[in-house]
């Protein structure tokens, strides 16, 4: 994995603006620790970071190739894991390799199939291609969204890369919100809309888009998104695609040329991952796997089971460990370092976030990293097969909103009166925006119809912002962390799959349980959903309090839009909220926490609000 970024400006020799270019690097130097590179053709530049995974000596970049009377330069942020099969279509095809990089098969294949190339490219990645005569540049990211790649258009040319914070760094893109912007972090965050990067002017490529600028215009295609097809297969036979799916999935991601390590939460995705890896490596000889997991500081003395949290994961932790037979490692945040992290992760993001669920992720790979440089995790199972208790309530399954907010009443609450009017008509012209996108076959059932509307409101929404935090929290470590569950060909089949036959015995993930029971203890692969587990310690409450507190005395941009008393509302009744700010985890701790993170970013980056 690495980081990448470019500058077009029409009118600029970029020969003589090094300074810019080294600071646009320096942006993305947590996601590149090895090494860097940049190339420059007078007005365009590209610019890389490397964390070396894959063939150090033959997949440094940006990375050339002259053939067909044109030179092609390529800087990719990623993995492919159909790199064999592509390496022999395009031997087959006449060309010559120099080493066994992904990057090499990625630019080849762009050379020879053009924008068209993406649809052949099984993998999680951000690219981008120049050609050198025809001053062409090719964007592309990954089917499903696991890798970023944001950009702005400019009066004389186009800026991209990895991370706003690189935008911003080459001083074509100013820290300006407004209207819009506001609405996004008040209303939706830490969800953001597919493409809408908060910043004014900038923007994120989709999911399964790419994009091609030419000619001082860039023109964006969708090739890859949801399309409703018949399911054909029957319960039998797609208990059997499933397992081979996900098994072909995890198996292709163990391939690395540096140690590989896993996370375990003792649920039954990630224990599908270390069981599968755990077979695999002992049919091969490899030695035992590594996994890692995270608890808080006496979080055992101040568990308490909800209908969202119904059990604490030690126990499953363990038995899974001893089932896979691997060397387990448990990483014991503290409460204070967590609330702490939240700086971090706003820098991480460049955005307010998922508050302590992404800080806790940060620090517990800023902890795997001192041992592995890539990780294997469970993410989006739950979006793709129905994990979310949503999916399961008919009453917020057929709410017309989005099911991890059903109310804007404690976000309204935060705000000054008069501030922000239209925010919950703008929640809902996003809403109906999604699921009037959603494609669906005429003979589907009213609970199928549903369901391909909730599929593709958490693959578009709720998942996109779990990636998001995955993404920007590991690497901000220089830690790959792969997710085997977003293989395109499980979105794909998932989401043509009859509700009668996912939801199997009635249960979250059923189809997934039946497909992988036979190689899990009983206890997990049955065991009812938990989610990533968050801190129960009274003392973040406080620690989280103290600084809202504080962030009230001060005379700043945020104050003018946040209510004292709302805020101070939640502090001193933190058992009102009733309904979670985002997701299930979103308390009044977290909500703090958002204030707090808002807070910083507003001064960290310097907003201006237009």
């Amino acid at each position: 994995m690495c980081g990448i970024a470019g500058l077009f400006d029409k009118y600029e020799d970029l020969t003589k603006d090094l300074r810019v270019l080294s600071e646009m690097s320096k942006t993305l130097s947590r996601r590149g620790p090895d090494e860097n590179g940049i190339f420059i053709d007078h007005n365009v530049a590209l610019i890389h970071r490397r964390l070396t995974v894959i063939d150090k000596e033959n997949g440094k970049q940006p990375m050339l190739c002259g053939i067909k009377n044109e030179k092609y330069v390529i800087v990719y942020n990623g993995e492919l894991y159909n790199t064999d099969e592509l390496r022999q279509e395009l031997r087959n095809k006449g060309y010559n390799f120099k080493g066994h990089s992904d990057t090499e098969v990625v630019l080849k294949a762009y050379i020879e199939y053009g924008s068209s190339c993406a649809d052949k490219l099984n993998g999680i990645f951000a690219f981008a291609v120049y050609e050198l005569y025809a001053k062409k540049i090719f964007l592309c990211r990954d089917k499903v969204g696991v890798k970023p790649l944001f950009y702005s258009e400019f009066k004389n040319g186009l800026v991209f890369g990895s991370e706003i914070k690189t935008l911003l760094a080459s001083g074509r893109v100013k820290p300006v919100i407004g209207e819009e912007g506001l609405m996004e972090v008040f209303f939706l965050g830490p969800a953001r809309s597919p493409g809408n990067g908060i910043f004014k002017n900038v923007k994120e490529l989709m999911p399964g888009e790419y994009a091609v600028y030419s000619d001082g215009k860039l023109k964006t295609t969708r090739y890859f998104s949801l399309k409703a097809r018949e399911h054909t297969d029957s319960p039998e036979q797609t208990v059997e695609k499933i397992r081979h799916l996900l098994t072909d999935a995890i198996e292709k991601q163990l391939v690395s040329d540096v140690p590989l390590c896993f996370f375990l939460s003792g649920g039954l995705d990630s224990s599908i991952i270390v069981q599968t890896a755990s077979n695999y490596y002992g049919k091969n000889g490899f030695p035992k796997p590594h996994t890692y997991s995270v608890e808080y500081r006496d979080n055992s003395e101040f568990f308490r089971k909800d209908s969202f949290q119904p059990t604490s994961d030690v126990d499953f932790i363990r038995q899974m460990s001893e089932n896979a037979d691997t060397e387990h490692n448990e990483i014991i945040l503290d409460n204070n370092d967590l609330a702490e992290a939240l700086y971090d992760s706003v820098e991480a993001r460049d955005l307010p976030g998922y508050v302590d669920v992404d800080s806790s992720l940060l620090l517990f790979c800023r902890e795997i990293k001192k041992d592995y440089t890539v990780a294997l995790s469970g993410e989006c199972a739950d979006e793709l097969f129905g994990g979310y208790p949503w999916y399961h309530n008919e009453e917020i399954l057929f709410k017309d909103c989005f099911p991890w907010s059903v109310t804007q009443e404690v976000r309204r609450g935060v705000l000054r009166k008069g501030v922000l009017p239209r925010g919950e008509e703008y929640v809902r012209s996003k809403y109906l925006e999604t699921i009037n996108k959603t494609d669906k076959l005429k003979t589907d059932s009213k609970i199928d119809s549903r369901m391909r509307e909730m599929f593709a409101l958490n693959y578009y929404w709720f998942m996109q912002c779990l990636l998001e935090r995955k993404d920007r929290c590991s690497m901000y470590s220089g830690l790959e962390v792969r997710v085997p569950f977003c293989d395109y060909r499980l979105v794909e089949y998932s989401y043509n799959m009859p509700w009668s036959i996912k939801a199997f015995n009635g249960r979250e993930k059923g189809i997934v349980r039946k497909a992988f029971e036979d190689i899990l203890p009983y206890d997990i692969a049955w065991r009812k959903k938990s989610p990533y587990p968050k801190t129960h310690n009274p003392v973040y409450m406080e620690i989280c309090s103290k600084k809202a507190i504080e962030i009230l005395r001060k005379n700043t941009a945020l104050n003018e839009l946040i209510s004292p008393d709302g805020v101070l509302n939640i502090i001193n009744d933190p058992s009102g909220i009733k309904s979670p700010w985002y997701g299930q985890l979103m308390k009044a701790p977290q909500i703090l926490a958002y204030i707090i993170e808002l807070d910083y970013w507003f001064g960290k980056y310097n907003i201006n609000i237009e």
